[in-house]
């Protein structure tokens, strides 16, 4: 299986991580840490030398409860970061943003990939990335990230998450959005209760069955706290279980913020062979 990603094409024969650049002061982990050009660009090289195939870079927080950011400083707190790192880095970067106007500035600035929480339903937002060659993330969220944890409700999630990311790939590919730019994300965390994220989990074979690249987010949320007690800053031991479950569950690429154990792990996993569906 292959990801085009703009000038990159990443392999996804074996399960790969993307690590996580939040360069925003209110980021549920680590919020405030890299959002000085210099600290985002020495953690982005050290992320890329533990082993992360895609460096995914936030200038707006979606945590819950999270007050939106406007354009123009959305734009200047990641472009300046994706024309450095696309520049001095060998593999894909991509934004994390649901703006069209930051997805073509960031596109024009050397970004491979679109990682859209709100699956490109913004105004604009599929016209900004069909006529480029980026990879675009297309993930389901109930709400917004305001609202999305207040009380969700679903009659079957999996069924209900499946339908509506079948339906925008569905939209993408009618915009002319070549299937092998396409990625799904069921939104672990994202207008979802703890029973809700572990259904997903427990049936996520059947959303990789669509045939479409999965990606898990799963790195210290919410869910690991509520399972373990642990405050998000102490939860790579559940971090790293629920990425290995995620990827012996199909999922080809494992959203973290603590990269090289987490490529530890899915080497490990991947060495075990491919009775668990793991190349």
């Amino acid at each position: 299986m292959r990801l085009q990603c703009g000038r990159h094409t990443l392999d996804l024969g074996n399960p790969v991580v993307m690590g996580v650049l939040n360069v925003t002061p209110d980021s549920f982990s680590d919020g405030g840490r890299y959002a000085g050009l210099g600290a985002a660009l020495a953690h982005a090289e050290r992320m890329a030398a533990e082993g992360a195939a895609i460096i995914d870079v936030g200038g707006e927080s979606t945590r819950p409860g999270a007050a939106p950011v406007d354009l123009d400083e959305e734009l200047r707190r990641v472009i300046p970061v994706i024309e450095r790192l696309a520049a001095r880095l060998a593999i894909p970067v991509s934004v994390d943003t649901s703006k069209p106007e930051v997805m073509r500035a960031a596109i024009a600035s050397g970004a491979s990939m679109i990682n859209d929480v709100a699956a490109l339903r913004a105004p604009g937002a599929i016209d900004a990335v069909a006529r480029s060659d980026a990879a675009i993330c297309l993930m389901h969220m109930q709400g917004d990230p305001r609202t999305m944890q207040r009380e969700p409700r679903y009659t079957d999630v999996l069924v209900e998450v499946r339908d509506f990311l079948r339906g925008r790939v569905a939209r993408c590919v009618e915009a002319g959005i070549a299937a092998s730019r396409l990625v799904v994300d069921p939104g672990f965390g994202f207008g979802k209760s703890l029973e809700h994220n572990l259904e997903l989990l427990r049936r996520l074979p059947e959303l990789v069955a669509d045939g479409h690249p999965v990606l898990a987010g799963l790195s210290r949320k919410s869910m690991i706290g509520g399972l373990t007690g642990r405050p998000d800053g102490d939860r790579l031991a559940g971090s790293l279980a629920l990425a290995t479950f995620a990827i012996l569950s199909g999922a080809r690429i494992v959203r973290a913020h603590d990269v090289a154990p987490t490529v530890d792990a899915l080497r490990v996993v991947a060495a075990i062979g491919g009775r668990h569906g793991v190349a």
